[in-house]
């Protein structure tokens, strides 16, 4: 059974845990597929968020990967802008 050995490689290439959880009642299936999509998550990433939250762990699941943390810090900076003025400069040649 090559692709389950594929499958098992990955697995443990990533060391990530994994649950098999049984006996999901229809009520908490529905709210948790509402969450991820209202999220546009996956089933998992959203029930990995859930279970976090219920063990107060949410702090250390939060992982960003994006630059929130940067917007609305802009400074004008003159120097900034006159080092790269003449990148704003179309090469017509290049342009053809």
């Amino acid at each position: 059974m090559p692709a389950l050995d594929a499958y098992n490689a990955c697995i443990m290439k990533r060391r990530k845990k994994q649950y098999t959880i049984r006996g999901i009642p229809e009520r908490l299936d529905a709210r948790m597929r509402e969450k991820a999509a209202e999220y546009g998550k996956s089933i998992n990433s959203a029930a990995l968020e859930a279970l976090s939250k219920g063990l107060g762990l949410e702090a250390d699941s939060v992982v960003h990967n994006d630059l929130d943390d940067l917007a609305g810090t802009w400074v004008q900076d003159d120097e900034f802008d006159s080092a790269i003025e003449s990148m704003d400069q179309v090469d017509g040649d290049l342009w053809r």
